[in-house]
């Protein structure tokens, strides 16, 4: 992407590729029959702007939309999306409330919290188990008791129980042997639940490694979070989908200049020339949330070459090594994208500072703006930033 340049740096979010990939992973988890689709778009998205993946995904036929907070669910309805929709996480004093009154569906990971939704009365609440994650959803000695609970309460007209669901800690990990104890506590959960009464909607385990790597943990929906944004799920192990990248982080260089054989470069000097060479400023650092560990282990495209970063990432700034050239001010450098031109992508990134490539794009943002393009040239640009 070379027009229009940015003032200095920016995301770029192909809308046609979240559409895409979600017509690839609503069709993949088809295929042995209907299975819904749920588009995580908490944390803004991933990264990529929430309203706008959500509207993408709802596009490409997500059957729902999933987030974290009730805050993101409303600031969705607020949107103007109607379509089912689930939060499910909670924090004492949210407001309950407003999220039945907007259509949101909650989760109750305790018989206190689901009290507390029922308190408000005709609530659409799904009920999360802890199978092995050992993090939210009710462990596994209280199972019995918040599916009473809810029982009880649907009897009164209380709440609606709709769902019923977990979520795997090592499905990127097809062989461990987690994976295969969480699918046979989950499907014990599920006998309990038609035990004590309860017929939920809809039952759902499964990730997007999960969707991708583990059929027989799809239930009735998948959630699929980093697969709608084209991001490997679980690298080295997935089949090739066809799944496209939708975010490409892209600025523009301000200066190049000679160091010499000796010099240091950016704080504490943690590279030093060995020889005499150039370099060029790029103007985003941490502060835009590029890894403070990307310096002297990740690598950007200048113009159509890699560049390697030196020295250390600054708040605002970063410095790439140019070998002998001088590029004049406001040559084109990206730091990551989907690989097709020769870019980094997030996922080298990922592996160039030691993390997974959710994190590289879920936190890039800060000062940078944002823009939306439709490669498939069904809508205009839009622009804003990410805050």
């Amino acid at each position: 992407m070379s027009d229009p340049a940015p003032h200095r740096a920016e995301i770029v979010v192909d809308v046609a590729a979240i559409r895409h990939n979600v017509r690839i992973l609503k069709d993949l988890v088809s295929v042995d029959g209907p299975v819904g689709l749920m588009t995580v778009v908490k944390a803004d998205g991933y990264g990529h702007g929430m309203v706008e993946a959500a509207a993408a995904a709802r596009e490409g036929g997500a059957d729902w939309l999933g987030v974290a907070t009730i805050d993101e669910a409303l600031a969705l309805r607020a949107a103007g999306d109607r379509g089912p929709l689930l939060c499910w996480l909670s924090a004492p004093g949210d407001d309950f409330a407003a999220a039945v009154a907007a259509g949101v569906e909650v989760t109750a990971y305790t018989v206190d919290e689901l009290d507390e939704v029922a308190a408000v009365g005709g609530a659409r609440v799904q009920l999360k188990v802890d199978t092995g994650l050992s993090r939210g959803g009710a462990a596994r000695a209280d199972w019995e008791a918040l599916f009473a609970a809810a029982a009880a309460h649907e009897a009164g007209g209380r709440v609606r129980v709709t769902g019923i669901w977990s979520h795997f800690a090592a499905s990127d990990e097809p062989a461990h042997p987690a994976n295969d104890m969480q699918e046979t506590a989950f499907r014990e959960a599920l006998r309990l639940a038609a035990e004590a009464g309860l017929d939920p909607e809809v039952t759902h385990l499964a990730n997007s490694a999960a969707a991708v790597l583990r059929p027989s943990s799809h239930f009735d929906l998948v959630r699929c979070g980093i697969a709608s944004y084209g991001l490997d799920p679980a690298p080295g192990v997935s089949p090739r989908l066809g799944l496209r990248p939708a975010m490409t982080v892209r600025a523009r260089l301000v200066m190049s200049k000679a160091v010499h054989a000796g010099d240091g470069v950016s704080y504490g000097h943690t590279w030093v020339a060995d020889r005499d060479t150039t370099v060029g400023v790029v103007p985003a650092g941490y502060g835009e949330g590029v890894p403070r560990a990307a310096g002297n282990t990740a690598s950007v495209r200048v113009g159509d070459d890699l560049r390697p970063i030196r020295g250390r990432v600054c708040m605002d700034q970063f410095v790439v090594e140019l070998h002998g050239e001088l590029p004049p001010p406001g040559t084109e450098v990206v730091l990551f994208g989907p690989g097709d031109d020769g870019e980094p992508t997030a996922q080298d990134w990922a592996e160039a500072v030691g993390t997974i490539n959710y994190e590289i794009v879920t936190r890039i943002g800060g000062r940078l703006a944002r823009r939306y393009v439709d490669s498939e040239g069904t809508s205009d640009e839009t622009e804003g930033t990410t805050r």
